[in-house]
């Protein structure tokens, strides 16, 4: 799509996640707590509690918080039990937003998302209202310059579904929830740094935004991300790169 770039987006995306900063200790302990809950308190064994625990080291929280945070999720230590909560969306110009939250107070999340959307110009869907506009895979998004030939040798004999490049230089590698750590590390092992590594929603169409509409969107967007109980947002809209 010509109107923006996927570059310039995806940094403003990551530069917007490293000021709140603050907010990221919590959203990775209650991963934690979760991973650990329905998974085990074995990394090995659980690969979302395995990727919860690379989160807490890029973020250099104390190894004694994350094991406390383990215990807990596993029944080891009183805490609080927080439900997973996803709810969706439209923005601006009807672009899909899905919300995942993490929470011990369904009815006190549900009417925050809801004001969220209200007051800034959305609306709040109904379960699957919005859902299958995403695919639920393991992402890796390396940035232009790559060797699009090293990337695909190691992904694709790591399990990864899919390798492309686009206009501008970039790779992109789309894999299964399941495998996603193994193609993680084939990756690394190969000495290839992705810009983006996640288990994510990708959106499969995109709904542009430019002007006012675009700023519209972002103010939703971090009302929605600024929001206690929630862990992650997930939208199809893109910015112009002027913007």
């Amino acid at each position: 799509m010509a109107g923006h770039s996927k570059w310039a987006n995806i940094q403003h995306r990551k530069n917007r996640q490293d000021a709140k900063r603050s907010k990221v200790f919590t959203r990775v302990l209650k991963e934690i707590v979760v991973a650990a809950k329905h998974g085990g308190s074995d990394p090995s064994a659980n690969p979302r509690l395995r990727l919860a625990m690379d989160k807490a080291s890029e973020a250099n929280m104390a190894k004694d918080t994350v094991q406390k945070a383990i215990a807990r999720g596993a029944g080891g230590l009183e805490g609080s039990n927080y439900d997973e909560i996803r709810y969706e969306g439209y923005g601006i110009g009807g672009a899909a937003v899905i919300v995942d939250c993490m929470t011990d107070n369904r009815t006190r999340t549900v009417a925050e998302v809801r004001h969220a959307f209200s007051k800034h110009g959305g609306n709040l869907g109904t379960d699957g209202s919005v859902a299958f506009q995403f695919k639920h895979c393991g992402q890796f998004l390396f940035a232009p310059g790559i060797s699009e030939d090293k990337v695909m040798e190691a992904a694709i004999d790591a399990g990864a579904e899919d390798v492309a490049s686009d206009d501008e230089g970039g790779v992109e590698v789309i894999c299964a929830v399941p495998d996603f750590s193994a193609v993680k590390q084939a990756l690394e092992a190969a000495g290839l740094k992705a810009e983006v590594a996640e288990i994510t929603m990708k959106p499969l169409n995109e709904t542009e935004l430019a002007g006012d509409d675009a700023l519209k969107m972002q103010k939703l967007l971090d009302a929605l991300e600024n929001l206690d109980d929630v862990q992650q947002v997930y939208t199809n809209a893109v910015f112009d790169e002027q913007e």
